[in-house]
Formats: structure tokens, C-alpha cells, sequence
């Protein structure tokens, strides 16, 4: 985190926000889990940017894919994912973006997550749904 980041932006502990883990280690970070909602950010640098220096689309569905799985294991499962799609509504810039996730149904077998992801100003700049896989054990 830099000087950027506000301070109402800080990660929990959990097992998303380890040392080593593919989402630390692409500047992405959990900041709230709790049944029915989840929260996280990218931490925006050079390398999560595009060829245009725009924040590129794969870092911006990895955060939602993060924070999407952890909204889907938030009641104690574990999940992967089986499927998403994302929609990229503008071109997301800035030094920070932030994701919130929420179930459209929860099963025993699948749960279904929508995504929101917003640039510091506020405004929406992807949208997302994401199907997870439901396992009891991790």
C-alpha cells in the first residue's frame, strides 16, 4: 500500500490476503467478508496496466474473481471457480479500484456472485457474475 490507498481500504487477515498468494502479489487485497457481502481493492501500479496505461483487463478480473470467492465461501465453504463473465464499462484508471461482491443465490453445489468494481472517483467500470464450485472442506 502507498500513500494513495485511503485508510478505509485495509486488508484483513485471511487466507486471501497471505504473503505468496496470486492475489497479494498482484496488488490485490480483501477488506471486509461477511455472509452475503465482500469487499477488496487493487492496488493500481505500472504492472497492472495495459499497453494504453489503462488497468488491465485481466488484473481487474482478478480482483473480481477474489473478491467474488470470498463473498462465495464467506459462511465457511470453500469454493473455485466454474465460470464468469465480466463487462467492462469504461476504461478503469486511477491509483486505486475497488470490488464489491454479492450473492445472486447461494447452493449447495453453485453459488452465484455479482461483482461491482469502481475507481476512486466512485464511478463503475466493470461489472461481473461469477459462478463458484461449493466444497465443504479446503
Amino acid at each position: 500500500m502507498d500513500e494513495s490507498t485511503p485508510v478505509n481500504l485495509k486488508p484483513l487477515e485471511c487466507r486471501s490476503n497471505r504473503p505468496h498468494q496470486f492475489s497479494t502479489a498482484n496488488g490485490i487485497f480483501v477488506t471486509k467478508i461477511e455472509p452475503g457481502r465482500a469487499e477488496g481493492f487493487l492496488q493500481v501500479t505500472r504492472d497492472s496496466l495495459n499497453p494504453h496505461g489503462k488497468v488491465h483487463g485481466g488484473a481487474l478480473a482478478a480482483l473480481a474473481d477474489t473478491v467474488g470467492g470470498n463473498c462465495a465461501c464467506a459462511r465457511g465453504r470453500s469454493c473455485v471457480t466454474a465460470s464468469q463473465s465480466m463487462e467492462f464499462l469504461r476504461p478503469a484508471e486511477g491509483p486505486y479500484i475497488t470490488c464489491v461482491a454479492t450473492p445472486k443465490k447461494e447452493g449447495h453445489t453453485l453459488s452465484v456472485i455479482q461483482v461491482e468494481l469502481s475507481n476512486a472517483e466512485g464511478k463503475l467500470v466493470a461489472t461481473g457474475t461469477f459462478t463458484f464450485f461449493m466444497m465443504d472442506q479446503w
